[in-house]
């Protein structure tokens, strides 16, 4: 008789070959070619960008947390096209999918950052800290990749065991008894680390539109435009997460489960497995997404890349830039976000 305290890996299911073996590899490589060429072209404008602000070091690390998961996509594509050798599936198993998890977690942790600093300096503008310097939003930076990595470095330690089977490769099989709890407990942190930052965003961005809105009400000045830049920019960010990561981390909790778990029936499993797989595809497709946020949240972003490409500044881009230079030294203002 089977522990029930000790976590084993359930019986394989078979899987459609189509789903498995072409129609996800071919979303996949169509994301891998559309993530590599934007995040190469964002991370050559970030390259002039200078880190003089703490939102720019989050947003640089983003850039580079998308660019590294973008890097995991050929494994998993060949891997599961059939079209690399059983070693390869190993790989996946072993390496390349945790450091997906890993660049993917990265990412969401410092849109959280970001809404945070958002809020301190626009709701609370006339407190200084030492939060707000670019030193500790370095180090902080360190400290969250750090984190990521402690969290999903044991996962590779502990995917140890030998493959059984090369034509079929199933990852919690290749896991130690171990590796198995291991693997459960850190979806299910990595899983609460998301939904924390989803409400976080939601509260200080709820509070960052009160505060503008009450701002230019009282000023009367441009208060149109600003509500429309401020609505656009919290809402590429928001729309974002609903559509990539939310669907995909409710399915999480209940696919880990069927991982873990010998109840679930293998139909179950199967199902499962499936909209783990094509919510997980839209989690990997918030590399293709990001750029544009980079463009509506980062106003040098947007100076840099339209001058590379010989692109003419709206008027009302050109006053804003010019307000900036102005008030260069000044405090930020409040329709920056």
């Amino acid at each position: 008789m089977m522990n029930s305290t000790t976590p084993q890996p359930p019986e394989s299911c078979s899987r459609n070959a189509l789903i498995m073996q072409q129609v996800i590899p071919v979303l996949y490589l169509m994301v891998f070619i559309a993530g590599i060429l934007l995040n190469s072209v964002s991370a050559w404008i970030f390259f002039y960008v200078p880190s003089s602000k703490s939102f720019i070091i989050y947003l640089k690390s983003i850039v580079v947390a998308d660019f590294l998961m973008s890097l995991t996509f050929p494994f998993k594509i060949l891997s599961d096209s059939g079209l690399g050798p059983w070693q390869l599936g190993v790989f996946v198993c072993r390496v390349s999918a945790v450091l997906f998890y890993v660049n993917m977690y990265v990412s969401i942790v410092f849109f959280g950052l970001i809404s945070f600093d958002r809020y301190y300096k626009i709701v609370k503008p006339l407190l200084t800290s030492f939060i707000q310097s670019v030193t500790y939003s370095k180090l902080l930076s360190v400290m969250v990749w750090l984190l990521m990595l402690l969290l999903a470095v044991p996962n590779i330690i502990l995917t140890n065991q030998s493959v059984k089977d090369v034509t079929h490769i199933k990852c919690m099989e290749l896991k130690n008894e171990l590796g198995l709890k291991w693997h459960k407990a850190s979806n299910y942190i990595f899983v609460g680390i998301f939904w924390i930052v989803f409400l976080l965003l939601i509260i200080f961005y709820t509070a960052i539109t009160r505060k503008i809105f009450k701002s230019h009400l009282k000023s009367r000045r441009n208060s149109i435009s600003v509500k429309k830049k401020s609505s656009r920019n919290i809402f590429s960010i928001m729309l974002v997460f609903f559509v990539c990561f939310v669907p995909y981390h409710i399915v999480r909790i209940f696919y880990t489960k069927s991982q873990t778990e010998a109840h679930y029936s293998c139909r179950a499993r199967e199902i499962l497995y499936y909209v783990k797989e094509f919510t997980l595809l839209l989690s990997a497709a918030n590399v293709c997404l990001d750029p544009v946020i980079y463009f509506f949240l980062c106003q040098p972003f947007r100076e840099i890349l339209c001058k590379k490409l010989h692109i003419s500044l709206t008027a009302q881009d050109d006053s804003e830039t010019s307000r900036c230079r102005r008030a260069q030294a000044a405090p930020e203002s409040t329709d920056t976000l």
